[in-house]
């Protein structure tokens, strides 16, 4: 069939718009602006799993807290707390977690040599102090008082002290300042963490103990602290690593992020822990 010459105009003026309308819908589509993220991409999600050495008790529930806040999609699985030679020896064994925080650099490196864990960020200090009963009834003054016959314990007998295992790095420090201060302290046990440290002295069952300064500030009327002379000649450096067999390695490596950034230090500031 033969098409009327005066519908041409209009059919190639209709062919022309169709075209055109082609032309801008698909220029449109990089000129607007994007969807809004989703949860997906916007936020992280599932479970993150967190080793911590046990002196980072409230800090780091408070900081687990804060992430979950900024990331709702994530829930922080109750952090496992213990001493950092007993968390290391744990992963290294096969665990799993997600993060790894510890007390000490000493601890860290056996996971990293493991090849658990890669470039570990220093991301807090902390030394020592003798945790008494509140009041400080046996008037104890420093290190010299719990030396081996320097003073007497609120049983009448000798002064009972409490101190961690040489492993763990509380113990390490420990020892590191009784042999600065030239004495002799003999122990009535040596614990596996500083919380076991603490909890005997905050139970009557030690007159003083080796603990940090940032567990006294948290303990608050239940224990009284005496600072140790020269204590920062035993300062322990806190490194915390993203694990390489992370099962949610975005959200540990954001947390680590989140650990080192300055909200992050505002909180173990606000615990007592020193910068890094």
């Amino acid at each position: 069939m033969t098409r009327p010459r005066h519908l041409l105009p209009v059919v190639i003026g209709l062919a022309a718009l169709a075209l055109t309308g082609c032309a801008s819908g698909a220029g449109d589509s990089t000129t607007e602006p994007s969807a809004a993220p989703t949860a997906a991409t916007d936020d992280l999600g599932g479970e993150l799993t967190i080793f911590a050495a046990a002196s980072l008790g409230g800090a780091f529930d408070e900081l687990a807290t804060e992430f979950e806040a900024a990331h709702p999609g994530l829930d922080v699985v109750p952090i496992t707390y213990d001493g950092s030679s007993v968390l290391a020896t744990q992963l290294i064994e096969g665990a799993s977690a997600d993060v790894f925080a510890s007390a000490d650099e000493k601890n860290m490196t056996k996971v990293v040599d493991a090849g658990l864990a890669d470039e570990p960020v220093d991301f807090a200090t902390n030394v020592l102090e003798i945790a008494v009963a509140p009041d400080n009834p046996l008037g104890i003054a420093g290190l010299d008082d719990l030396a081996d016959g320097a003073a007497t314990g609120a049983d009448g007998g000798p002064i009972t002290v409490v101190v961690c295992a040489p492993e763990v790095p509380c113990g390490n420090a420990a020892q590191t300042l009784i042999a600065d201060a030239g004495i002799t302290v003999t122990p009535a046990s040596e614990e596996q963490n500083v919380t076991a440290v603490l909890t005997k002295v905050k139970a009557g069952e030690a007159d003083a103990g080796l603990v940090y300064v940032t567990d006294v500030r948290a303990a608050g009327d239940a224990v009284a602290g005496v600072e140790i002379d020269d204590a920062d000649a035993a300062t322990n450096v806190y490194p915390l690593a993203a694990l390489t067999d992370a099962p949610n390695p975005d959200a540990a490596a954001a947390f680590v992020e989140f650990v080192a950034s300055e909200a992050g230090q505002q909180v173990l500031a606000s615990f007592g822990f020193g910068a890094p």
